[in-house]
This record gives C-alpha cells, structure tokens and sequence, in this order.
C-alpha cells in the first residue's frame, strides 16, 4: 500500500482541518496516510508522496512550512509532492492580488524541487479573534464570508490527488 504524509502549517486550524480532509480522502481511496504538523517530521524515510500546505498570511506561509521544505529539500527533489495554500477569505467576488494567495518565492521552490501542483483553497477567520488585527478583519468582513474553505473542492482534489499519487509511484517503481 501506497504510503503518503500529508504535512501541515496551520496558525489556528483551519488549514489543519483542509489537511485532514485531504488524508481522509486519500485514505478512502486506498492510500495508507499520516496527517502531521509539518514541524514535527524528521524524516520522509517511508513515504511513497507527501502533501504539503500552509496558512497564507499576509503573503506568507507559515514558518514551519517554509522550513519543511528547506529542511527536506533534497527528499522532496526525489518523491512525488504536491502544496496546497488555505487562507483567503472575504467576498469570493472581490478582486484578490494573487501573490496574497500565493507567496511567489514558496511557490518558485517548492516548483524547483519538482511540485507537481499548487493549489490555493479558501481559509476561515477565527471562530474567536484574538487581538485588534483579527478583531478588526472578522469586524470588517461579512458573516456568510468568514469560512470560505469549499469541502467539495477539497474533496474532488483530494480524489484527483490520489489517482495521481498512485499513478506516479508506480511509475517510480517501474
């Protein structure tokens, strides 16, 4: 059985529960996965493919995302991975600046390592804002627009991924 790590930067956790979402997806379809903060993990040793995501916040990742790749770069050159983002929030319909969904130079490396895709799903304000920056975004955005996380998307991603994940390890294996 496949086995595949999907690693995770989550600052109040929604983008933990999108990571969730996508293993148990994977593990549905038949993949052997293991759901993980991404600062946590040590190694890649035993893994067939890893999902890697991160809370984007004011055009950046998460400091433990960043590092993951930094810290198993050379791992990561050699297995199937792909990255996904979580973090906009707000009128769907309002024009968004894509370098806030996606920090170009997180994209340029995790690309140059052999990423096979990006993909940006929307994020949630905190269910309970702490201090005056947080306070004043779930303030100054409306209610129906504070949890903009699609789980059929994620879900159909996450189903697309896995057929994916199977196809290129055994490719790999030959």
């Amino acid at each position: 059985m496949k086995r595949v790590l999907v690693a995770f930067a989550s600052k109040r956790g929604s983008t933990a529960e999108i990571a969730q979402a996508i293993a148990d997806t994977l593990q549905e379809q038949g993949l052997s996965v293991d759901c993980r903060e991404a600062g946590d993990i040590r190694s890649l040793q035993g893994y067939d493919a890893v999902v890697l995501g991160s809370a984007v916040y004011i055009k950046r990742w998460r400091h433990d995302g960043k590092d993951f790749l930094g810290r198993h770069a050379s791992e990561l050159a050699r297995l199937p991975f792909w990255v996904f983002s979580s973090g906009p929030v707000g009128d769907p319909d309002a024009p968004s600046d894509p370098a806030w969904l996606e920090p170009p130079r997180i994209i340029e490396r995790a690309s140059a390592l052999g990423a096979r895709d990006h993909v940006v799903f929307g994020g949630r304000l905190p269910l309970h804002p702490r201090g005056p920056i947080e306070r004043a975004m779930a303030k100054g955005i409306p209610e129906q627009f504070h949890d903009r996380r699609d789980w059929n998307e994620i879900r159909a991603w996450s189903i697309d991924l896995a057929a994916e994940i199977q196809a290129a390890t055994a490719a790999a294996r030959g």
